[in-house]
């Protein structure tokens, strides 16, 4: 009997005909936790529902999305309802999900929390212990697994920018009990090359797929490390212990190279603008030196230094007459200064000079005797005092006052016995 081959797509259509008529599938309630979360940007979500032994794909549309009211995300349990079918493109079965609540934290999450948590307050995250990247590193170290796309999209995209670079493959477990190990050991490995960059990472996965990162003894292997370190594990969404202790954070191992090396391209042209403005600064120095020797060679003192000289020697000769016709003003003046003081009558009779002055202190003398109160009281007046003020007018006096009467010679006490 001649046997009858069918088509990938019929036989595909006859099992996603199977599940959607069978009522067991058409309506199931499932717990488990969510792993592997991707938020798409039309709002439909695709995750990994997930138990200790097995998994099945989830996809929830928008329109039962939009009535979560909480964000998913890797590690949380839930509860969901939906129904089982086959997606034709891939053949793979998955749940349709409607409805799905929280059930809680998975217990890969909390311990991720607590162990972040730990390490922050030890200060292993604090940017005070970032290292500074080098801007045109040489040689770079890739830790990573030796086969898979993460080390060949490294690899390819520093040649690709930085062909100049040297790179250093440190093949290790990334996934499983022992890759911690591994991880740790590589990294060590590496301090006693000279290089000047890490990259440590790995391709996307789940949360247990990425877990080697998410150990203690990788971070602090991280913290130690006297070479800088980039960390590139899984996707954009993807978050370990491993990005919040390294110098550098990249979003994928692609970024990671792209963070780690220039573009040569880039720097070409960097350099070429470089040279452009160099040369356009030398030419602007030229053209300003050739301008001003240009103006020196038609300068008029140049073309012309006999009539500088001559300016000069003529200003020269004004100055020189000028000083000796000053000079010979002064000589006269003090000359005719010197013929009035010898023609001067005081100089030639000094004595009528003291005679002068010996009238002047006489009459000085006595007009000083004149005004002088001793001289006063000589002539027979006298001063009264009362509490050592003068009286001037006999109506200021009061019977029995006693006053000082001050005389040419000598001073009298008296009492007032009559005032009129």
């Amino acid at each position: 009997m001649e046997k009858r081959y069918i088509s990938v797509t019929t036989l595909t259509k006859y099992l996603k005909n199977k599940f959607d008529t069978d009522p067991n599938i058409q309506s199931v309630a499932l717990k488990g936790e969510i792993s592997n979360f991707k938020g798409h940007t039309r709002g439909h979500l695709y995750f990994t529902i997930k138990d200790e032994e097995a998994r099945i794909n989830a996809v929830m549309f928008a329109y039962n999305a939009g009535k979560l009211g909480f964000v998913p995300e890797d590690g949380m349990k839930v509860l969901v309802t939906g129904r089982v079918s086959i997606y034709e493109a891939t053949g793979n079965y998955q749940i349709y999900i409607e409805t799905m609540e929280e059930d809680g934290l998975g217990n890969l999450y909390l311990k991720f929390e607590a162990l972040k948590k730990e390490l922050a307050k030890a200060g292993l995250f604090d940017e005070s212990h970032k290292k500074v990247l080098p801007k045109y590193p040489e040689k770079i170290g890739i830790i990573t697994a030796p086969t898979g796309a993460a080390i060949k999209d490294i690899l390819s995209t520093i040649k690709r920018r930085y062909p100049i670079c040297e790179t250093y493959l440190f093949p290790c477990l990334v996934q499983g009990e022992l890759a911690k190990d591994d991880i740790v050991k590589q990294i060590e490995n590496a301090g006693n090359y000279d290089l000047d960059l890490l990259i440590v990472g790995r391709g996307g996965g789940s949360i247990e797929d990425l877990w080697a990162f998410n150990e203690e003894k990788v971070a602090y292997a991280i913290y130690n490390s006297h070479i800088p370190i980039i960390s590139a594990v899984g996707h954009e969404i993807d978050y370990t212990i491993a990005d919040f202790v390294a110098d550098l954070r990249a979003p994928t191992p692609t970024a990671a190279a792209e963070l780690a090396v220039p573009n040569l391209i880039d720097l070409n042209t960097l350099i070429n603008q470089y040279s452009l403005r160099a040369t356009q600064l030398m030419q602007s120095n030229l053209d300003i030196c050739f301008q001003t020797l240009k103006g020196l060679k038609t300068s008029y003192v140049l073309t012309n230094p006999l009539a500088v000289y001559e300016i000069k020697e003529q200003k020269l000769s004004n100055l020189m007459t000028n000083l000796n016709t000053m000079m010979d003003n002064l000589l006269k003046e003090n000359k005719t200064r010197y013929q009035h003081l010898c023609a001067n009558y005081t100089l030639n009779n000094p004595e009528s000079l003291l005679i002068k002055r010996n009238n002047d202190y006489t009459l000085i003398i006595n007009k000083l005797e004149l005004l002088n109160p001793i001289s006063i009281l000589a002539k027979g007046y006298s001063v009264v005092k009362k509490d050592d003020k003068i009286v001037k007018e006999a109506k200021k006096l009061n019977l029995g006052d006693k006053v000082n009467i001050r005389l040419s010679k000598g001073e009298i006490e008296a009492k007032v016995e009559k005032v009129g």
